[in-house]
């Protein structure tokens, strides 16, 4: 007898149904599955037997065939469990199949019966969007499913609560939609208020916030780097629902789930130096997310920045410049969204103290100037803000906080940003921030008075400054003026925009 059940496959961030087809007919017992399944997914034979005999269901001593279409996608993983286990008791009679029609399954069985989670529940659900009918998940998963109008998800926890549910014998109650939820004031959060000093440093990080622009810290050991960094999180507007949504997608996809809804806060990644390509970039045979794409809508922070290995720091141009990480395999291309705002620091030779005006450096020319061709030019043309974080003296060491909270800065990043989506307010797609223009919003959005072209005319000429560095001076120079309120971009914020662009003004000789 042959039974027809619908389940769902992720490869990438995109979804797709997949018809999973069971024949039981006559002949030597065998259990076999076609249509271009992974060793995981030949593997699931034993567990879908034992589960079925262990919650109490007849398993028949027959040749059963399990086709998975369409078969010009490879699949992989555990999630196929559910769908085959109730084919195939469809397939014997203990089903009909009517109480099948309509319906998405998906979940990876355990041994004694019980239905476990598995990666990618969200973009199925985002699928199944508008369509009717219902989603079967394990109830680890249904939280962040429920989180899409439009469907009507199921948790389920065992292959027998399952059956009893499409039988009627114990109906389960479809879960309701999950708000989302606005994370409550840490006082424990590091705070802009703790940083005493480096007040150029903290308009520096107030700038990129504001304009969603990427920024590099370098300083001798000790200066504030790091703490400086991590206060830029607490400082960026609050998780929209739409941003919410893509994020978890990602971390759905990645299997990275940690709490029962949407992400409320922005993603904070913080790689070690160590890191590989693939785990930056993303990589497997069914591609997963990598660093790059779990800070979507967040920060990442990349400490000891030239220590990172060439070839893992490249992996950032893409997403730095379009917004996006294809990782490509032989038999397929994936494309993660990866936008965020990147944050770096360094030490500005090997021993860090070169620009150290207590501390003799101890590194020849030769080492300093290896150290910095670390970072490639090319990388850090795409980095809009390099800003110097000297060593603090005693005075301001010693002096009682007296800086701002990031709460308040918070509040003028928020006037700002709301400045810059009523101007692209027309946009159709992407974010509305200044630092995601395009040639022709900069053509048309950052128009200079006389002085202001005068002063940025004698830069490029002095300081040789690159087409695409061009580019980013003029969008924080829109985006200073955003801050200020101003419509027309001035010569001051085109001299506060050029400040930020130490590296071009060949800082170290």
């Amino acid at each position: 007898m042959l039974a027809k059940v619908t389940s769902g496959y992720v490869l990438g961030m995109d979804a797709f149904p997949i018809e999973v087809e069971i024949d039981v007919s006559g002949g030597i017992p065998a259990f076999s599955v076609v249509g271009l399944p992974d060793a995981s997914i030949r593997e699931s034979r034993d567990r879908i037997r034992s589960a079925i005999k262990n919650s109490g269901f007849h398993f028949p001593d027959s040749k059963i065939t399990v086709n998975l279409s369409p078969a010009d996608i490879k699949k992989e993983g555990g999630g196929f469990d559910l769908p085959i286990a109730l084919g195939i008791l469809c397939a014997t009679g203990a089903l009909e199949q009517r109480q099948l029609e309509g319906g998405v399954f998906c979940g990876e069985l355990s041994l004694d019966g019980k239905v476990n989670p598995f990666r990618g529940a969200l973009p199925i659900a985002c699928e199944l969007k508008g369509r009717g009918g219902a989603f079967y998940l394990p109830e680890a998963n249904a939280p962040e499913a429920a989180n899409i109008k439009g469907t009507a998800v199921f948790g389920v926890r065992s292959l027998k609560e399952t059956v009893e549910h499409l039988k009627g014998i114990r109906p389960l109650e479809p879960l309701e939609e999950q708000a989302l939820h606005l994370p409550s004031p840490d006082p424990d959060r590091a705070d802009l208020i703790d940083v005493k000093g480096q007040e150029h440093v903290k308009r520096g990080l107030e700038v990129a916030a504001s304009g969603g622009h990427n920024i590099l810290l370098i300083g001798p050991p000790g200066s504030g780097k790091s703490m400086l960094s991590k206060r830029l999180p607490g400082i960026l507007p609050d998780l929209s629902y739409e941003e919410a949504l893509e994020s978890t997608k990602i971390y759905s996809v990645a299997g990275r789930m940690r709490n029962k809804g949407l992400l409320n806060t922005r993603p904070v990644r913080m790689p070690h130096h160590t890191i590989s390509y693939a785990a930056m970039a993303g990589g497997g045979s069914n591609p997963l997310p990598g660093e790059i794409s779990l800070a979507h809508n967040g920060v990442l922070f990349l400490d000891e920045f030239p220590e990172f290995r060439r070839d893992v720091l490249e992996t950032l141009r893409q997403p730095l410049e379009n917004g996006h990480v294809t990782v490509s395999r032989m038999q397929r291309s994936v494309k993660y969204p990866s936008r965020f705002i990147l944050i770096a620091a360094m030490n500005p030779c090997p021993c860090g103290y070169f620009t150290d005006p207590h501390k003799s450096c101890r590194c020849t020319p030769n080492q300093i100037q290896k150290y910095l061709t670390k970072i490639s030019g090319p990388l850090l043309d795409r980095i809009d803000i390099h800003l110097e974080v000297p060593r603090l003296e005693y005075d301001k060491l010693a002096a009682k906080r007296a800086g701002e909270p990031s709460s308040a800065v918070k509040e003028r990043v928020l006037a700002c940003r709301a400045r810059q989506s009523a101007r692209f307010a027309e946009k159709d797609r992407g974010p509305r921030i200044n630092s995601a223009m395009s040639h022709r919003d900069i053509e048309k959005y950052c128009v200079l008075d006389r002085d202001a072209g005068e002063i940025l005319k004698t830069a490029i000429l002095e300081l040789g400054i690159s087409a695409r560095a061009y580019d980013k001076i003029l969008k924080i120079s829109r985006t200073v003026a955003d801050m200020e309120g101003s419509e027309k971009i001035l010569a001051h914020h085109v001299s506060e925009a050029i400040g930020y662009r130490c590296l071009d003004r060949n800082l170290w000789g």
